[in-house]
């Protein structure tokens, strides 16, 4: 494995579109044998060569070919007639570039808590003024030079709010007909703040777009943190929490280094030993660059998941993962066929310049050698999917005991396999009208309105398709042709209603990574959007909603200070500091070398409700309980019953939440029973006399409930 990633990271990234450096060095060459070429001929040279030296992070000289290319378009010999609406469009790209370089030197380059977070304030202001400065003069220009109402106008005068925001000087300093208030940026509903502490704890690596897990990889109960990058060249971290309000990055002793890349992972205990493994999946957006070998990374901290330091062993080839490399960030484990153990699909990325079939692996169990082997059992399972799949979640939606599998397609209608119980599945979406958004990325399997069955929500994501437009023009009312995010609420029974509308989401956001969890612990799954696309212009707030006793989200991120203007990735809900609330890790950063941020990790401030902690314990279940379900039963002071429910499972489709479950009470009395069912096994057990703001362990067959009590 780690002589194939050297050999990626060294000799088959360089013509990538994304990463390498062969289109600038092009760019170059062309430039250079066009010395004597028309004005509009090196009009359009130049500028290509600006965005590829923007692309790889060199603002000084990608700005400096602009200002060429401007200068042929306004000087004495200027060629604005001939170019028509490129002569335009380059104001607003040296406005885009002009903000990227003041986020380098500000935001990125003096990176601290409040760095680019809305509303923008105290130490987020640029203190570096130049960047947002010229944007805003260039922005100016281009406004006087669009159709009023376009979607040019609109997403300029977003940014052109936007770069004052910076500047500590908005909205006074924009002219009343461009002035947009915050309001337009997102909700002013009240909310606590959380503070960005990631910083100050260090686990604020500085990278491209990539996915995170939380859990707990060493089995001393704390919460440690594992993140991956989009770069090829940059090795996974681990950051072990020690119990004190202190990290330490574990990384090169866990055995990462060299593991290089990994747009997404995954986590679950693969060979039942009681430690968590992860699958790193990677390729992802290269096409035919993409065949990059997954990992499967066996923990093998300590045998039967004591506490011990984790060290990780790439398993891949060994295990029958390894077999054949398709581009791919979307994954996910569980118990398909109900034999005790986890398998695994795997959606890859199947387009015009790539054969890439899904794969869906059954775990066989150990060899001799004691590492698990997995079998590709997609065909013959009904499973022989060829499509751009971005995001794929486990759920068994119709209460049947077997897991069914939601497969969130770019561009093409979505899947929803029904699993028949006897190794076989059938796409039911287009019955069930599960199908949308056509253009999909993220998606989860949950309970959102507390009753029981599961619900799905799919994201909508039209970025290449009007982008930041349809974006900033959704945020300020605007009807347009872009698609909505679904939020498909369960019967239990197996059918669904769309009611994202009803439910207050209508806005336009296009998610990357995202995952949900109870922030205030009044019982109902509260979720953050990370959100953003290749492009620097795409600077637009993540996006924390607020779930409203299941009848409603409101959009609280403005207030809670989740609003970050950086490009989000994966997210895991986790309590970090052990004080029983859950606080928020966003891994970040874009996918260009030149788009490198710093993660963050947003602390609760708690809300005063209280809570229960579940780590499940599966014997003749899949060890990770994964596929699970509790039902925690509540009485309130007054009298009245109610009940909250969970799955076991990781959370969203991108982005790792620990399978360890914290589950929100809000203020009951009493909490009346505790009932865990066990799919694989049909079993049922409920337990009484538990008490509240605890962390229990509860093993799959034992009558015991075990306090367990980590340091907070």
């Amino acid at each position: 494995m780690l002589e194939a990633l050297e050999t990626i990271r060294t000799e088959a990234l360089d013509g990538n579109p994304w990463l390498g450096e062969a289109p600038a060095r092009a760019a170059r060459e062309a430039l250079a044998a066009a010395a004597e070429a028309p004005p509009a001929t090196r009009f359009r040279l130049l500028v290509d060569l600006a965005e590829q030296e923007l692309r790889l992070g060199d603002e000084a000289a990608a700005l400096q070919r602009f200002g060429q290319a401007h200068d042929l378009v306004t000087g004495p010999s200027g060629s604005a007639a001939e170019l028509g609406s490129e002569a335009t469009e380059v104001l607003f790209r040296i406005a885009v570039a002009w903000l990227r370089y003041g986020e380098s030197n500000n935001c990125a380059g003096m990176h601290n808590a409040q760095a680019c977070i809305l509303p923008i304030r105290g130490e987020g202001i640029h203190l570096e003024r130049e960047g947002s400065e010229q944007a805003a003069r260039f922005l100016r220009e281009y406004l006087a030079a669009v159709p009023p109402n376009s979607v040019q106008q609109v997403k300029a005068r977003w940014l052109l709010n936007l770069a004052h925001m910076t500047l500590g000087d908005h909205p006074a300093a924009v002219e009343a007909k461009h002035r947009l208030p915050l309001a337009a940026f997102g909700s002013t509903a009240d909310f606590p703040r959380f503070a960005n502490v990631a910083p100050e704890l260090g686990v604020d690596s500085f990278n491209l777009s990539g996915g995170a897990v939380v859990d707990d990889f060493d089995g001393d109960l704390d919460l440690d943190i594992f993140t991956t990058t989009f770069d090829p060249a940059g090795s996974p971290r681990l950051f072990l929490n020690e119990g004190r309000g202190e990290f330490t990055d574990a990384s090169a002793a866990a055995g990462l280094d060299g593991l290089y890349g990994g747009l997404n992972v995954v986590h679950g205990d693969v060979d039942d030993d009681g430690d968590v493994d992860l699958f790193v999946l990677r390729g992802a957006w290269f096409g035919p660059h993409g065949r990059h070998p997954n990992s499967l990374l066996l923990n093998d901290s300590a045998d039967g998941g004591e506490a011990g330091p984790p060290v990780f062993r790439d398993v891949t080839f060994l295990s029958g993962l390894g077999e054949a490399h398709y581009p791919t960030q979307a994954a996910a484990w569980a118990d398909f066929d109900n034999d005790g153990d986890l398998d695994i699909f795997v959606g890859n990325e199947h387009g015009p310049a790539v054969d890439a079939p899904s794969q869906l692996f059954r775990n066989e169990g150990p060899a001799e050698d004691g590492v698990v082997r997995f079998r590709d059992v997609a065909a013959e399972s009904g499973m022989a999917l060829r499509a751009f799949v971005k995001a794929a979640v486990w759920g068994d939606y119709d209460n049947d005991r077997f897991p069914d599998l939601y497969v969130s397609v770019l561009g093409g209608a979505n899947r929803l396999y029904r699993n028949r119980g006897d190794g076989s599945f059938e796409d039911v979406a287009h019955r069930l009208r599960v199908t949308g958004p056509r253009q999909s990325f993220p998606a989860w399997f949950w309970d959102f309105d507390n009753d029981g069955n599961l619900d799905l929500f799919v994201s909508s994501y039209t970025g290449d398709r009007g982008g930041l437009g349809f974006v900033a023009a959704s945020y300020q009312g605007y009807p347009g042709p872009w698609e909505q995010a679904r939020l498909y609420r369960g019967d239990g029974e197996g059918g669904f209603e769309d009611v994202a509308a009803r439910s207050g989401l209508t806005r336009l956001q296009l998610p990357m990574g995202s995952n949900f969890g109870d922030l205030d612990h009044d019982g109902y799954l509260d979720f953050y959007l990370g959100t953003g696309y290749p492009d620097y212009e795409a600077v637009m707030p993540n996006v924390l909603y607020r779930n409203l006793a299941g009848r409603r989200f409101v959009d609280v991120s403005l207030a809670a200070g989740f609003g970050h203007l950086q490009k989000g990735h994966a997210v895991a809900f986790a309590d970090l500091d052990g004080d029983g609330d859950l606080d928020v890790f966003e891994q970040m950063g874009g996918a260009y070398p030149g788009d490198r941020f710093g993660d963050a990790l947003f602390r609760n401030p708690g809300f005063g409700n209280r809570w229960l902690a579940l780590r499940l314990v599966g014997t003749g279940s899949n060890r990770s309980a994964i596929g699970a379900r509790v039902r925690v039963d509540l009485v309130d002071p007054d009298g009245d019953r109610r009940s909250v429910h969970r799955r076991v499972n990781g959370g969203g489709s991108f982005g790792g939440n620990p399978l360890r479950q914290t589950i929100g009470l809000e203020r009951p009395a009493v909490i009346e029973r505790v009932t865990v069912y066990w799919p694989a096994t049909d079993l049922s057990q409920t337990f009484a006399a538990v008490q509240p703001d605890r962390l229990y362990r509860l093993v799959e067959g034992h009558d015991e409930l075990s306090p367990v009590s980590p340091r907070p």
